[in-house]
């Protein structure tokens, strides 16, 4: 896993080599072990590059790399996991190079060579963001897997165009003008992250999962007025996607398994073949595990076929409710894996707060980054890759809202809009403990909070998608940011088929990449782990496409299938438990040890002065939540996360 970063210009840049080098110096935890800068001789393109060393350990492996033949460069971020398979094909067909060494970008470059870019991004099975240069066409390329595992921002400053895995690389570059972009802003206040292709700066975007963009010759001198997307042309510059979630989801919803038992076979050889390539590398390896369905089922797969243990990895709490060492105890003595455990107190919590704006170095209000760059760190302390169950919730069903919401929402679309209003205000008013000693015997967490959030998505909407947004979203887009065009339409186009399987298309299509992916890769690469998703190998991904929806939701449970791959090795007593997520106890201590310093950046005077957000609606959250009614802690995240970065990054 590494960093990449990198520069094209219209006229000689000079100092092309120390900017490179600049840019690069910044993405040094994402590679610890080695830094590469290459320049074109006409000063007109350049790379830089930083390296974690994964596979081909020594200088074979260093970047940017040059093909064979001289004539592509690439600055490479990821991991090729079926590597050895294409290079044995190259061999076979006569066409494979003499081997300088054994990494996967030195194959991907022979890939490209015989086959071309995008059919040798076809053949490759992995995470990874690239930029390649053409010496015979002179273009330059950027692409980006198929989920968005790894990140790629690009843009402009000045008239130059730049790109790097992270923004922090980029705004060291001496013309960048850092001024926010304030849809965006109102998207990340809806969401807790902003959604490619959008970044919180004017001019700078994020390739979208899928994608290739193409510059031909010289960049653009200025950006497009639009956020680029898929199939635009902008002077020089083309992007096309090269891999859809959309088109792959449709294709499975059109022909769906017929056989249960034959589904579950072909699934099984699918992820077992996922766990096997993505458990190769050179260095220590390791696997998160919770006790939960997917970790579970990842750490069972990669310990049957190893002959020695595997580390696992588990984060505690002090607060039992969110304690999660004795479920993924019981199922590490199972499978006999060598497992750590690690005690998070709130003061080792709350002391990663003030690191967030640099590690997130673009507003994230996820508040599980916290846990996330925890277990990332004491990990690190063992292996150099970790596998995780990321994935599993969107391809398989499950989220609880893809078990409830369709009813639900069956249901409330029959009462008249307000009359949903009247009954969805009244709920409101129940403050949330109430709620949970109302429903006690519901065995979920924090059930109160979750019935407010139902209350409002009922009463604030007039379709199924409408109701989708308000489940995953909190501020409303036009209720807090002040300066917004609207520009920005934040709504994802969903065919029209079961309502469950819409909503995990969407979320496939954004909450994956843009929140649970980018959450973990900075996390992890932080601390320079490397992360790893068996369950996004695309071929297990369009294997779980072909299910229909009663193999993914069953029995009002999510994840049937996995669940039955899974209690093959781990008995069902050990899994069988309520969805718990990965979190935190923020909202009180946002009422106890942390409400001197959310006071201090939620300051009315402060917000009414920075001129971002309206005031009003902020403080009169803060103040219900205080009072302990409500629960609001998901709606003043992400203020503070934006108010942190804006001291970080703009004072």
């Amino acid at each position: 896993m590494c960093g990449i970063a990198g520069l094209i210009t219209a006229a000689p840049m000079t100092d092309a080599a120390p900017l490179i080098a600049s840019m690069t110096a910044t993405l040094q935890s994402r590679g610890p072990d080695a830094q590469g800068i290459w320049v074109h001789k006409d000063d007109l393109v350049a790379f830089g590059h930083r390296r974690l060393a994964v596979l081909d350990l020594s200088e074979t492996g260093h970047q940017p790399m040059h093909s064979a033949s001289g004539r592509f460069t690439i600055a490479f971020n990821g991991e090729i996991y079926n590597h050895g398979d294409i290079k044995l094909e190259l061999g076979a067909r006569g066409v494979a190079p003499i081997w300088r060494g054994h990494s996967d970008t030195e194959v991907l470059l022979a890939a490209i060579e015989y086959w071309g870019l995008e059919a040798a991004l076809h053949r490759v099975v992995g995470m990874f963001a690239l930029s390649l240069w053409d010496h015979a066409t002179q273009q330059l390329h950027l692409a980006r897997d198929r989920f968005g595992e790894k990140p790629l921002y690009y843009g402009w400053a000045g008239t130059n165009f730049f790109f790097a895995s992270e923004l922090k690389a980029i705004s060291v570059v001496p013309d960048f003008a850092r001024v926010i972009d304030r849809d965006a802003l109102a998207m990340f206040m809806r969401f807790l992250m902003i959604p490619a292709p959008h970044s919180i700066f004017r001019g700078i975007y994020k390739l979208e999962p899928g994608c290739l963009l193409t510059l031909n010759g010289a960049a653009p001198e200025q950006p497009p007025r639009a956020a680029p997307v898929a199939g635009m042309n902008h002077e020089t510059m083309t992007i096309r996607r090269w891999w859809s979630v959309a088109e792959q989801f449709a294709a499975g919803l059109s022909e769906p398994f017929q056989e249960e038992d034959e589904a579950l076979r072909i699934l099984q050889i699918k992820l077992e073949k996922a766990v096997a390539i993505q458990a190769r590398a050179d260095v220590p390896l390791g696997v998160f595990l919770s006790g939960g369905v997917d970790s579970s089922l990842i750490a069972a797969l990669i310990q049957k076929h190893s002959s020695q243990r595997i580390r696992s990895f588990t984060l505690g709490s002090e607060d039992r409710a969110y304690d999660e060492r004795a479920h993924a105890r019981a199922v590490a003595e199972h499978l006999g894996t060598d497992h750590s455990e690690l005690l998070v107190t709130d003061a080792d919590a709350q002391a990663v707060i003030p690191m967030l704006a640099t590690i997130y170095d673009e507003p994230f209000a996820d508040p599980s980054q916290i846990p996330t760059h925890l277990i990332s760190r004491a990990a690190r302390q063992h292996v150099t890759v970790a596998l995780s169950g990321d994935g599993g919730d969107e391809l398989f069903g499950g989220y609880n809202r893809y078990l409830h919401g369709p009813s639900i929402w069956s249901k409330a679309s029959l009462i008249p809009l307000e009359l949903r209003r009247i009954i969805a205000n009244a709920a409101a008013r129940v403050p949330s403990g109430a709620w949970d000693r109302l429903l006690a015997g519901i065995d979920a967490r924090n059930t109160g909070d979750k019935v407010h959030k139902l209350a409002n998505a009922i009463a604030r909407s007039r379709t199924f998608d409408e109701f989708y947004n308000h489940l995953v979203g909190e501020w409303p887009i036009r209720d807090l940011v002040l300066g917004q065009t609207g520009r920005i339409n934040y709504h994802i186009t969903m065919p029209e088929c079961d309502n469950a399987a819409r909503m995990m298309l969407a979320d496939a299509m954004r909450y994956l990449p843009d929140d649970i992916l980018c959450k973990v890769d900075r996390a992890a690469m932080s601390v320079g782990l490397e992360t790893r998703a068996p369950f996004l190998d695309h071929r297990v991904a369009e294997t779980a496409w072909h299910l229909p929806m009663q193999m993914r939701i069953r029995d009002g449970k999510g994840k049937w299938a996995l669940r039955q791959i899974l209690y093959r090795h781990v008995p069902k007593a050990l899994i069988e438990r309520p969805k718990t997520g990965f979190a935190i106890p923020i909202g009180e201590w946002l009422r106890g040890s942390l409400r001197d310093w959310a006071e201090a950046l939620l300051d009315e005077h402060r917000i009414r002065t920075e001129g971002y957000f309206r005031p009003e609606p902020i403080r009169a959250a803060w103040t219900a939540h205080l009072t302990g009614r409500r629960n609001l802690v998901r709606g003043l995240w992400p203020v503070l996360m934006f108010q942190m970065w804006h001291d970080r990054w703009l004072s």
